[in-house]
């Protein structure tokens, strides 16, 4: 699926802020969007969360560097953090690269409903995409 030039997968959910996070059972992956990667250009540096860290829903929690930008990270569930992609900090254009398979960030434990983002559903974050788009 994809929303004009920017690919939208059919198996996660997304924020506002374009995160997204794929959750299987109490366990959340994460990272940021085609659409994120793509406003910030070549990303640079990534500072990852510190794991056991805990978290709320909508808190930011770790930042993004590109050559045209510096982006916070939100985390789109409440919970602790449990595992970092250690490959972003010596090759972090793996998100530019591959944002939902190989450029994933971090994986949260989740605690909580969580009370930060109202997860957007594919189709959802594609119509924001596309209100992004008209607005330009």
């Amino acid at each position: 699926m994809s929303a004009g030039k920017y690919e939208v997968l059919p198996d996660l959910l997304y924020t506002s802020e374009h995160e997204w996070v794929k959750i299987d059972g109490k366990i959340a992956t994460c990272g940021i969007t085609d659409y994120a990667q793509k406003s910030l250009s070549d990303i640079v540096f990534v500072e990852l969360p510190q794991v056991g860290k805990k978290v709320k829903s909508g808190e930011v929690v770790c930042v993004v560097e590109s050559v045209k930008a510096v982006s916070d990270v939100f985390s789109p569930v409440s919970g602790k953090i449990i595992d970092v992609n250690k490959k972003l900090e010596s090759e972090p254009s793996l998100i530019n690269k591959s944002p939902y398979r190989d450029g994933w960030i971090f994986k949260i434990e989740i605690e909580g409903e969580g009370d930060g983002f109202q997860l957007l559903s594919p189709e959802e974050y594609q119509k924001l995409l596309e209100e992004i788009e008209k607005g330009r």
